[in-house]
Parts: structure tokens; C-alpha cells; sequence
């Protein structure tokens, strides 16, 4: 620590408190923190499909994980080694299990509600699990015990710093909470009271930016506790944001809201450099809400300039990053719930509310290939870095990993 000492940061202004690790020589992994809302996505009766007009017989996953008593809400991969998973579900538990075989290391009980977050520390030390009251807990992987908890307002999202071992979470009450893991220093960032829906810690560590109800984009310094910008108004969204996500370097943040559009914004400058819409248009007058098409996920192409947008109405829309024109359109058949690209590759991936897991080539806009096996809407998922296997989590109470087979491979 000595040798970095000038380039350290402090996010908490106390040097006893936190000291960063030196962050140009840091490479936080993506994988690590995902941004996903499960507001719209949780809901069973969102009247898709029904589970008999499902493919029941059809089952493509290697392995099945039914521990959970209820729908599973969330799920996410171990960053160092991707080996293990944590899933949350309505069962008010999130479980530590091993992709390969299944096996339970760890069991997070304690919660008074559905678990609707739980995410790994960068270095998957420590899993950090929230469920909807507020209650928030984190555990040691290894010694398979609770280490921390503390209590907030109706959580909204919860999010590791990529590279040390700091811990963010946004609630309905608008605040932006920050807590060194495990002494537990705190630093809040308010706002006005409406939620923080979405947020994200930039790769820098140094700064995060949060998505709130009234429409509002703040990036938030984390060391000095101010807002460096506020994107609202004119530029803003007309609508609460629902999801978020950076690029590879963080300089550029993509947002989707209720409002049906999609944000291009400088993290630098905190301009909108860019709107994505599905009509070429904008989101007009007050009503502009209730008439949209929401946005549900988001994210950055790492090998091309392209981003995707994923819409409630079942569109995949692949737009070309420089100038904003529409690419592809890729139709489901319901509503799309989270969206991920590849690690190293232009294939993204959906899942969506009628229980399929698709691959489609960013490309061409052609769909790559299907899986199927669960019997109601998958409601989170994400892939390894290797972009070997995908681990869902649906309302069927179970979670599935699926191996990923291409020709290309």
C-alpha cells in the first residue's frame, strides 16, 4: 500500500476508514456488477403465457438448482472464478451453490422478505444479499457465516465497488447509501425524496451513477458525497428509470425508462450525447409514460459500436452506437426481462417473460439459438466469462444452468 499511496482514493474522506487500491492498475471485472430491475420483471401476473402453453417437455438445461421455495428473482456468478452462483428468491433465503453440481455452500437465511438482490464482492470473498423491506446482509463465502446487516428504507438495488470492499444500495426514499464492508462506515448521498431505481459504480471507483423515479440521472462523486451531474429537464428522461449500464472504459452511460427511450450520456461532461427510440421519435407531453413502451434493460457491445435495447412489448433493439439508427429489430413473442451481451463477442442474450433463454448475433439480427426448460417467465440470468454457460432464475422456483453450444465455439 505504501509504493500507491498517492494514487489510493478515500472514498470516505477519513484515512482510516477506506483506503482504495490502486485503481489505474485495477481491471474491475463486468461481470461483477449487474444492473437489473426487477420492478416490472417479478410480477406472475403480467398474463404472458400461461404455464401449460409453455413447452413443458422441453428441458435444454444441464442442471437444475430447486432449492428455493418460491420464484427465484435474482441471480449472479462468483467474479474470480465464475464457479459459483447466488440466487435470491420469494422464499425470503438466497443460497450459494455450485454451477457444476448444485451443491449448497451457503445458505442466507434472516431475511423478512423477498430477496431481490445478491451479488458477489469483486474479489468473491463476500456475497451481499437484500431483500425488498430493506434488510440488508452480507456473508463470508468461506467461513459460511453473516458478517454484517443493517437496515434501510424499501431497497431498490444493491451493488458491489468493483474493486474494493465497499458496498451500494439505493431506496425508494431517494437516498444512495455507502458502506465500508466489514466495519460498516457509512456515507449517504441524498436527493430529492422520489426512489433511486438504478444504479451503478463506474469502473474508475471513483464515481457512481444512479437513475431515479422523477426521470433524473445524477453522477455521483463518491469521495467529496456531491452530485458532479444532474441530467433532468430538457435532456431528461420523462419517465422513472428502470435500468442503466457503462461501457467498457465508463466514460459513456446508457439509460432506459418508462418513457420508451434510451439515453446516451457523456460521464465526463454529463451530456446527452444521444437518444435511442424504437420510432425515431421522442417521448411527448406528460402522458408520454402511460403510452411508452419501457425500456426494461440495457447494455454496450464490447467489440463493436452497437448497444441494445430490451422493451417490454418483447423487442430487441440493436442500434448503432455513432449515430443512433436502428439496426435490427428482434421480435419475442412477450416482454423481455434483462439483457446481456458477451463478454468478448457481438452476441447478446434475453430472457424473457415466456421462460426462454435466446442468443441473437448482433450483427446480422438473427437469432443464434433458443433454450428452453423452465415452466414460467425468467426473471434474471446471467452468463460467464467464457460465455460457456447461462444461469437463469425464474418463477417456477427454480434456477437452471444452461451450457452454451455454438458451431462457432
Amino acid at each position: 500500500m505504501d509504493n500507491t499511496q498517492e494514487n489510493t482514493i478515500n472514498l470516505f474522506g477519513d484515512e482510516e476508514i477506506i483506503e482504495v487500491i490502486d485503481l489505474n492498475e485495477m481491471e474491475p471485472d463486468p461481470d461483477d456488477l449487474e444492473d437489473v430491475d426487477f420492478e416490472d420483471s417479478k410480477e406472475d401476473e403480467a398474463g404472458w403465457e400461461t404455464e401449460d402453453e409453455m413447452e413443458e417437455d422441453q428441458d435444454d438445461s444441464e442442471l437444475t438448482f430447486s432449492k428455493h421455495r418460491g420464484s427465484v428473482f435474482c441471480v449472479s456468478l462468483d467474479p474470480a472464478t465464475n464457479s459459483l452462483a447466488v440466487t435470491g428468491g420469494e422464499d425470503d433465503k438466497a443460497f450459494v451453490w455450485r454451477v457444476s453440481d448444485g451443491e449448497v455452500l451457503l445458505e442466507c437465511t434472516g431475511h423478512k422478505d423477498s430477496v431481490t438482490c445478491a451479488v458477489f464482492s469483486h474479489d468473491s470473498s463476500m456475497v451481499a444479499t437484500g431483500d425488498m423491506s430493506g434488510m440488508i446482509k452480507v456473508w463470508k463465502v468461506e467461513a459460511k457465516e453473516e458478517i454484517w446487516s443493517f437496515e434501510v428504507g424499501d431497497l431498490e438495488w444493491l451493488e458491489w465497488h468493483p474493486c474494493a470492499p465497499v458496498l451500494l444500495a439505493g431506496t425508494d426514499d431517494g437516498n444512495v447509501w455507502m458502506w465500508k464492508i466489514p466495519s460498516g462506515d457509512c456515507k449517504t448521498f441524498q436527493s430529492s425524496a422520489c426512489q433511486a431505481t438504478s444504479g451503478k459504480v463506474l469502473p474508475d471507483g471513483k464515481r457512481a451513477v444512479v437513475g431515479y423515479e422523477d426521470g433524473t440521472v445524477r453522477v455521483w462523486d463518491l469521495k467529496q458525497g456531491n452530485a458532479a451531474h444532474v441530467i433532468k429537464g430538457q435532456d431528461g428522461h420523462k419517465g422513472a428509470l428502470t435500468c442503466l449500464a457503462c461501457n467498457k472504459d465508463g466514460s459513456l452511460v446508457l439509460t432506459g425508462s418508462v418513457d420508451g427511450l434510451s439515453k446516451l450520456i457523456n460521464t465526463v461532461t454529463g451530456k446527452v450525447v444521444g437518444t435511442f427510440s424504437l420510432d425515431g421519435g421522442k417521448a411527448k407531453g406528460p402522458n408520454a409514460e402511460a403510452e411508452a413502451n419501457s425500456v426494461e434493460s440495457v447494455g454496450f457491445c464490447n467489440i463493436l459500436p452497437l448497444v441494445a435495447v430490451a422493451y417490454l412489448d418483447g423487442t430487441l433493439a440493436i442500434y448503432d452506437l455513432a449515430t443512433q439508427v436502428l439496426r435490427h429489430r428482434c421480435q419475442h413473442e412477450a416482454g423481455i426481462v434483462h439483457l446481456q451481451w458477451e463478454e468478448s463477442s457481438s452476441v447478446v442474450s434475453t430472457c424473457c417473460l415466456d421462460g426462454a433463454l435466446r442468443l441473437w448475433d448482433g450483427r446480422s439480427g438473427n437469432v443464434v439459438a433458443e433454450y428452453r426448460g423452465h415452466t414460467a417467465e425468467i426473471l434474471n440470468f446471467t452468463i460467464n466469462r467464457e460465455a460457456s454457460f447461462a444461469v437463469t432464475a425464474s418463477g417456477d422456483n427454480q434456477a437452471k444452468v444452461f451450457c452454451l453450444q455454438r458451431p462457432d465455439r
